[in-house]
């Protein structure tokens, strides 16, 4: 497993970039712009390929966040995210939103913060259990 990014949501996206750029020294890595969902993510680090802070822009927020809802969620790669997911089943774990797509998976750990699994590389075929496994709460 890899460490990749843990994710906050900003409102003045400007303020905060520069506070994670020029105060903090961390260097934009890449960013995409979602125009038809009307959000961005900005994706900063130490330095190119080290774990990154993601920062979430959602163009028409006003209001200030909550705490705990400023805050999204811890990122960590994994080489097969079906077993990865199933291991943490037997072990116990709820898969709140299963890796129905080969790609992506939330769990949340113990104390309520949501944890994102991806798939390393490109996504794996969609196969059962998972395809068909519905969500089992919010992540």
């Amino acid at each position: 497993m890899k460490y990749l990014h843990a994710m906050i949501r900003v409102l003045d996206l400007d303020k905060s970039l520069d506070f994670y750029e020029n105060k903090l020294g961390l260097q934009q890595t890449r960013r995409k712009d979602f125009d038809e969902e009307r959000f961005s993510l900005i994706y900063l680090a130490t330095a190119k390929g080290e774990p990154e802070v993601e920062l979430t822009w959602n163009w028409d927020e006003k209001k200030p966040y909550s705490c705990g809802r400023n805050f999204g969620h811890l990122a960590f790669e994994v080489n097969n995210i079906y077993d990865f997911c199933q291991k943490l089943m037997d072990d116990g774990v709820t898969i709140l939103r299963p890796p129905r797509d080969g790609n992506m998976a939330f769990i949340r750990c113990p104390d309520q913060i949501s944890i994102e699994l991806l798939q390393k590389g490109d996504a794996l075929p969609p196969a059962e259990p998972w395809k068909s496994m519905e969500n089992t709460g919010e992540w």
